[in-house]
C-alpha cells in the first residue's frame, strides 16, 4: 500500500457553486513526488465553513496577552 499525500492542484483554484453552496477544491495526489491522481475534494458549504474555522485556529497565532501596562504617550 502506497502512502499518498495531497496538494492543491497547480494553476487551479477552489470554486463555490453559488446555487448549491457546494465547494470544490482541485487536488493532486502524490506518491512521494510523483503525481498519481487528480481528484476534487467536494464539500457542502457547512463542511467547508467548519474546515475553514479549524484552519484559522491552526494557522493564525493567538496574540500573547501582556501583563505589562501600556506606556502613556505624551
Amino acid at each position: 500500500m502506497s502512502r499518498l499525500h495531497a496538494s492543491l492542484r497547480r494553476g487551479s483554484t477552489p470554486a463555490c457553486d453559488g446555487r448549491t453552496g457546494e465547494v470544490r477544491v482541485p487536488l493532486t495526489l502524490y506518491a512521494l513526488d510523483e503525481a498519481q491522481d487528480y481528484p476534487d475534494l467536494v464539500m457542502s458549504r457547512s463542511e467547508a465553513e467548519a474546515l475553514f474555522a479549524h484552519l484559522r485556529v491552526a494557522l493564525v497565532p493567538v496574540p500573547e496577552q501582556s501583563t505589562a501596562r501600556p506606556e502613556v504617550v505624551r
